[in-house]
């Protein structure tokens, strides 16, 4: 399994400069808020996924007066091999590398070093629109399944074209029709993957969520699409005159969702904080067991800020539960050391501990 030996960054946010070499099971950062746990977690996500788990743009992670950030690991491969790769964003530039060889598209990369992240960023998957669900189930599927990651680009890119051909006011509707075509294509094998994927995750949620819990409460997952009801080539035809009229595609699986309930009700309505909080775990876990099992090989974990509203019984189950050997390498953050450690150093002996203040960070 990948594990990531040594981090270098340069001006990443509120992080000037950083060379850090971590444990090869599991690493614990603590410190305040705002003191720049979060911004090393996502900087180790950028090396994967080559964006923010955060959504913020490159640009917005510059740090303040400078032109732009850089980023480099050092990672042991399965295999036994070394590999490293270098990141640098900045304005319209962005360059990705391999052992120095510049990618000609990030799409490859993909899957190389898998990772999931638990964040307190994730409640938007309970609390906001589709859009969140949806690009949770994206970023997951992106790094198990090749095919569905250049499907999913492909359609977005014809869905751009389609909705630029929407507002045209001769509109050619024989290419109207090429696009749907094409676009239902891309849309089936989406389809496919995100309906197989909810069909394999709801067992493993439920299963993580009473371990986690002990609790009685049963919690599901439902995949909504209107591809459900039939094939995206005739309902973009049926839509045809109302998307005109609105001047975007109305139907497709960039409306697709993901109902998480509890005992059969929205668990945004019915479950508590700490019961939203423990399903967001147990759904993050379920993901990082599914993409244990389809590559072979445990994903990096990032644990960011999680014992927030968990009370001691649960924090002390989730740790044993990531302390585990099948799990791969872990990194958490915390702002209270003394909550954190007792805990750890109950569970591995295999560990190491940072303190940050102001993006600077020592090992202790």
């Amino acid at each position: 399994m990948p594990r990531l030996e040594t981090i270098t960054i340069a001006d990443f946010r509120n992080i000037e400069g950083a060379q850090l070499d971590f444990s090869p099971n599991v690493n614990c950062i603590v410190g305040g808020n705002g003191e720049g746990k979060t911004n090393l977690l996502d900087a180790i996500f950028y090396l994967s996924m080559v964006k923010s788990f955060l959504g913020l743009q490159d640009r917005f992670n510059v740090r303040h007066g400078q032109p732009c950030f850089s980023l480099c690991g050092q990672y042991a491969l399965e295999s036994g091999l070394k590999t490293r790769i270098s990141l640098r964003a900045g304005g319209e530039e962005k360059i990705l590398r391999r052992d120095e060889k510049a990618y000609k598209r990030f799409s490859a990369h993909i899957g190389l070093l898998p990772i999931v992240t638990v964040s307190p960023a994730d409640s938007a998957l309970v609390s906001e629109s589709a859009e969140e669900r949806r690009r949770l189930a994206d970023i997951v599927l992106s790094q198990m399944d090749a095919e569905y990651l250049r499907a999913l680009g492909q359609y977005g890119r014809l869905l751009q074209q389609r909705n630029h051909l929407l507002k045209e006011p001769m509109a050619d509707r024989g290419l109207l029709d090429v696009l749907d075509a094409q676009m239902a294509l891309h849309a089936d094998v989406i389809h496919q993957a995100r309906r197989q994927f909810t069909r394999q995750l709801t067992p493993v949620v439920a299963d993580y969520y009473t371990r986690l819990s002990g609790g009685k409460e049963e919690v599901s997952i439902r995949y909504r699409s209107e591809l459900e009801q039939a094939p995206l080539e005739e309902l973009l035809l049926r839509g045809r005159e109302r998307d005109f009229r609105m001047g975007f595609t109305g139907s497709g699986v960039q409306r697709d969702d993901f109902a998480f309930e509890m005992s059969g009700r929205p668990i945004r309505r019915c479950g508590s904080q700490g019961q939203q909080k423990t399903f967001l775990v147990a759904l993050k876990f379920a993901q990082y067991e599914l993409m244990k099992r389809r590559g072979g090989t445990p994903p990096t974990l990032l644990l960011d800020d999680v014992f927030d509203k968990l009370d001691l019984s649960r924090t002390a189950n989730l740790i044993a539960m990531v302390a585990r050997e099948d799990f791969g390498q872990i990194f958490i953050t915390d702002c209270s050391e003394s909550r954190l450690q007792p805990l750890v150093d109950g569970a591995t002996a295999d560990r190491a501990y940072f303190r940050t203040s102001e993006g600077r960070f020592e090992r202790i």
